[in-house]
């Protein structure tokens, strides 16, 4: 497999930056509020004093003792729980995005991914398929099926959380765009119903969770299903004019291992890539988020 390995990371965003990183967290600015969150991969010591770090920031979230995922946001400034950022880049893709103050320390967005949608927007205008139909997987709020959907994809939007698939909605009619089909579905049954049914798509996003819940409990481990998820893939995805993204966040996984997985699933592709993710702060600190394979067959 002749392909290119990459290390990614946004371009300059106006509504974003990564501030500071250090001491198992990160200081983010997401338009004109910063918010300081847990981050396991920030294993290093941070550039600015503690006392920067609460002077700047509007709000905190302090983590449960036993649970780092869990825990409540300290209010220090005045700020809503509720605001919008914008995302657009050179190619004319615009996104209005919802954010909110989560109680598992999200606020609706991964801010790495923005590489990842302008990918989507600049591949989908390529396709010789006119609105080719592309499936996001595991999709949270739903940046990736905005962009998809804008740059004049069929999308069908799947989470197994209603809430977040509500979130999405929300997020596609800020954008102006409109015409995402909703689905409320554990990811493993949905697709394998696909290919029973012989449904094939052009455009195949996953961005699987480590662990996670279907909608009735169903219980999601990668490394246990994502192997078993990419060979049922294979079968609904377009043999002739076709895209995949995958991302996959695991302190415990190289971008090697997703070059195993889809070669053993898909063969040799065409125009492959893969790599790392991530973001860098004011200091030139690089705060790794994550791998990712891609490839198109135009």
């Amino acid at each position: 497999m002749n392909e290119r390995i990459l290390s990614l990371t946004p371009g300059p965003w106006n509504d974003y930056e990564l501030i500071d990183t250090g001491g198992f967290e990160k200081l983010e600015r997401f338009g004109e509020f910063i918010v300081s969150r847990p981050e396991p991969q920030a294993i290093w010591d941070k550039s600015m004093s503690e006392s920067e770090w609460r002077k700047m920031a509007h709000a905190h979230f302090a983590k449960e003792k036993n649970n780092p995922d869990k825990g409540k946001w300290e209010q220090l400034k005045k700020m809503p729980h509720n605001w919008q950022i914008a995302y657009s880049n050179e190619d004319g893709l615009n996104l209005k995005l919802n954010l909110a103050q989560t109680s598992f320390k999200h606020i609706g967005l991964f801010p790495e991914q923005a590489v990842n949608w302008d990918y989507l927007y600049q591949t989908i205008q390529k396709s010789p398929v006119q609105n080719p139909k592309v499936l996001n997987l595991f999709a949270y709020t739903g940046a990736a099926s905005v962009a998809a959907k804008a740059a004049g994809a069929d999308v069908t939007h799947l989470d197994s959380v209603k809430q977040v698939v509500t979130w999405s909605r929300h997020n596609m009619e800020a954008s102006k765009q409109e015409g995402i089909r909703w689905m409320v579905d554990d990811a493993m049954k949905f697709i394998k119903r696909e290919a029973r049914r012989g449904n094939k798509y052009q455009g195949i996003i996953l961005d699987p969770p480590a662990y996670g819940r279907g909608p009735d409990g169903e219980k999601w481990v990668l490394e246990e299903q994502i192997n078993e998820m990419l060979k049922t893939c294979a079968e609904i995805l377009d043999p002739k004019n076709h895209f995949l993204l995958l991302n996959m966040y695991s302190l415990s996984f190289s971008s090697l291992i997703a070059v195993n997985l889809i070669q053993s699933n898909f063969g040799e592709v065409k125009n492959p890539e893969h790599g790392e993710l991530y973001l860098q702060d004011r200091f030139d600190k690089k705060l790794p988020l994550g791998i990712f394979f891609r490839f198109s067959s135009y």
